[in-house]
């Protein structure tokens, strides 16, 4: 078992897991200032945004960090086109400064620039008209106080598109206009800012249910919930001088236990996702299309191509949303549009549904409402914060803290404003430093300088995290079997530093195994499985029940997108459910 360096109060282990639920729960000990229920983005975002203005704080996550919507995005920080064409100037404004932010001071580490191509099909009006939404969109990134830290876009013609882009047919279009965002793995910004939040010191758990609210008179006092790990899955009140609803698509559910003081109502929208090979698609940038209902992106991501998205209403099981035939047809047959060269379902390596939280009561569809957030107080000491997009979850998370200010103050609390702004995220120290040196890190660990460069986009500064448990355990220096992208030394980091409590929580969210192979991680599960175990502790018994509840799992996944239509394949997706 790896020795943990317990100084670090960053480090999400099993550990700091129990000190936090014990300080948490703790009678004798003051109550917290502010308790956070959900472990998204937007949850990670007000824990960070309320400790770093000085307010005790916890946070706890029914199941793991960004198991919902946040790990199962387009993986895009970025203004967002369309919300232009919608006339929602105040949201693309307020996250292309966001964008800018993240990109240059918050997590460099993280966020890095992508390069679209917008391919054009009309040859009259369609240029004048995305040029001028484009001059917009990068005028709009300039005009803030962040720098924009991206090049403005640029007119193409078919000869141009060619040259970047030779597997588009070019006799679909008349051009393209190339022009420039961000991305970003969103399950490891949550992750990050989790981190971060518990280094300022915020305490955080997952695994432990909310199942009611303390209330004294009307105001509401705490919550009480489960440890959902501890055997019989322990009873716990925890309380707090304010709570912060950030459920995402469990928001009704979580206002339910008010007893129907709900302020806010959430429609979940179904989004999925499909991964291909980067060489099914020879394009030296992304692309964007629309459709009949909304946008389409081909996305670059390492040595895959992530496409997507739908935009079709849910009201299934929102634990585990499934994609149907029907969705993987609708997404190729718009990609394929534009190909020389067809993609079919042979080409898919992996496939993610997610649940996108949207603000309903309107009669319009799901891809014509807003991303815009709301913030509102049903019952004193009970905040609720729903709605918003990935790429502003610092603005939610400081809305959300204001507005328990509000309440805080009339218990003669005094909240100092928000310095999120200048908080940069765990890893972003250092990172151009170690970026410097990456050919003297590599030569000093062994490694090559791709594995260096795979592990400095995902752990910035904290390389040297890593770079310390191969010199202390030679062997885990090595790829993973069945994963080769990744080191062992990723698997135990993700157990020892990252919360990681189950073989779904790596392959899945601390890693993309789960979608980057064909087999959807079924190779690696075994191999991944025995470093975890070593590291919390599993017998034989117990690793072959986390190796089996996987590979169910994928093959429930896999017969749900067997499915033509939704309920069936939420069916065929509900027969396995979550490892606790």
């Amino acid at each position: 078992m790896t020795q943990r360096r317990a100084e670090d109060p960053s480090a999400l282990s099993p550990q700091a897991r129990e000190r936090a639920i014990a300080a948490m729960s703790d009678s004798t000990q003051p109550e917290l200032d502010l308790l956070v229920v959900g472990g998204g983005i937007v949850g990670t975002g007000i824990a960070l945004d309320a400790v770093t203005r000085g307010l005790s704080t916890g946070l706890v996550e029914q199941r793991d960090l960004a198991s919902g919507t946040s790990s199962r995005s387009s993986k895009l920080v970025h203004g967002g086109l369309r919300y232009l064409e919608m006339m929602d100037f105040a949201l693309v404004r307020e996250a292309l400064q966001e964008r800018g932010l993240l990109l240059t001071r918050l997590a460099p580490h993280l966020v890095r620039p992508v390069s679209f191509l917008y391919p054009l099909t009309h040859r009259v009006w369609e240029r004048p008209y995305i040029g001028a939404g484009l001059t917009l969109y990068d005028g709009m990134a300039m005009v803030g106080k962040h720098r924009m830290g991206l090049p403005h876009h640029r007119h193409l013609t078919r000869k141009g598109v060619s040259r970047i882009a030779p597997d588009f047919d070019p006799d679909a279009l008349a051009g393209a206009i190339q022009y420039w965002d961000c991305q970003v793995d969103d399950a490891r910004l949550v992750l990050t800012i989790a981190r971060t939040a518990a280094a300022h010191g915020a305490q955080v758990a997952t695994r432990v249910k909310v199942t009611g609210f303390l209330r004294e008179g009307e105001r509401v006092v705490g919550v009480r919930a489960r440890d959902l790990e501890a055997p019989g899955s322990a009873e716990l009140e925890i309380r707090a001088k304010v709570v912060v609803n950030a459920a995402g698509v469990w928001t009704d559910e979580i206002q339910d236990l008010l007893g129907g003081h709900g302020a806010l109502h959430v429609q979940a929208s179904k989004g999925i996702h499909l991964v291909v090979p980067r060489d099914r698609i020879r394009s030296e940038a992304g692309f964007i299309m629309r459709t009949e209902k909304s946008v389409l992106f081909v996305i670059p991501w390492g040595r895959h191509w992530i496409i997507g998205t739908t935009d079709t209403p849910w009201d299934l099981d929102k634990a585990h949303p499934a994609a149907s035939r029907s969705d993987i047809d609708y997404l190729l047959g718009h990609v394929n549009s534009i190909l020389r060269e067809p993609l079919d379902h042979d080409d898919v390596e992996g496939v993610y549904a997610g649940l996108r939280p949207l603000l309903s009561g309107e009669s319009e569809p799901t891809s014509r409402i807003s991303r815009e957030h709301t913030v509102a107080m049903p019952v004193p000491g009970l905040v609720l914060i729903a709605g918003g997009k990935l790429t502003t979850y610092r603005v939610m998370g400081r809305d959300a803290v204001d507005a328990a200010a509000d309440s805080l103050s009339q218990l003669g609390l005094t909240v100092r404003p928000s310095i999120t702004d200048r908080v940069p995220l765990l890893g972003a120290t250092d990172y151009e430093t170690r970026q410097n040196q990456r050919v003297l890190l590599a030569r000093r660990s062994g490694l090559n300088i791709a594995r260096i460069d795979h592990l400095l986009e995902r752990y910035g500064g904290r390389i040297d995290d890593l770079l310390a448990l191969v010199e202390a355990r030679p062997e885990l220096g090595e790829p993973v079997d069945g994963a080769a992208d990744h080191l062992g030394a990723e698997i135990v980091y993700a157990v020892t530093h990252e919360g990681a409590r189950h073989l779904d929580d790596v392959l899945t969210r601390r890693t993309r195994i789960s979608i980057e192979t064909f087999d959807r991680g079924v190779t690696a599960a075994p191999a991944v499985a025995t470093l975890v175990a070593d590291e919390l502790g599993w017998d034989a018994a117990r690793t072959a029940e986390e190796v089996d509840h996987y590979l169910r799992r994928v093959e429930a996944e896999r017969q749900s997108q067997l499915m033509a239509t939704d309920q069936e394949a939420d069916e065929a997706r509900v027969q396995v459910g979550d490892a606790v």
